[in-house]
């Protein structure tokens, strides 16, 4: 069975929630849901499977628990673990750099060598600008709590159904 660490940071209780979420939808695999203020530097180093859940702040920025910890991200050797990517923003309210943080992420983690999946289309958000689309779509799954939570559940399991192959082995 494969065991899947999933990293979130939440400051309103939104990342953490979906996060808990992702751990009830994905069947088939041991989940451990870590809160990267209270992990170690090299926590990820114990997983090949890894979610990672954050949310953009103010001008684009991490959200404060992700920005501590990104320094053991830089450190972090990502060339035999295959990630996913999740992110929470206000595409309304912050339109123009929204999901930043997931694009930070990202940058950082394929420069360290992740192989990334779970990309999700841009279909259906309302923003002018995100560092977070590479190729047409978004480096992972698109969330705003603040405006769409009607539709996380269902982007939630169309999501899982796409990335679970790469995860339940």
């Amino acid at each position: 069975m494969s065991k899947i660490g999933l990293f979130y940071a939440s400051s309103t209780g939104n990342t953490e929630s979906v996060a808990k979420k992702i751990k009830e939808m994905m069947r088939g695999v041991q989940i451990d849901l870590i809160d990267v203020s209270h992990c170690s530097a090299d926590a990820m180093n114990q997983y090949d499977f890894i979610i990672i859940g954050a949310s953009t702040w103010g001008g684009g920025d991490l959200q404060d628990d992700w920005d501590s910890y990104f320094v053991n991200l830089e450190k972090t050797d990502f060339s035999t673990k295959t990630v996913a990517l999740f992110g929470l923003g206000d595409q309304e309210e912050y339109n123009d750099n929204y999901l930043d943080a997931m694009g930070t992420i990202y940058e950082q983690i394929v420069k360290n060598g992740a192989k990334v999946v779970g990309s999700w289309p841009t279909d259906g958000y309302e923003h002018d600008e995100s560092t977070a689309i590479r190729d047409g779509e978004f480096v992972g799954l698109a969330l705003d709590e603040d405006n769409q939570e009607e539709l996380t559940d269902g982007r939630l399991t169309k999501w899982i159904a796409q990335i679970s192959p790469y995860f339940i082995k």
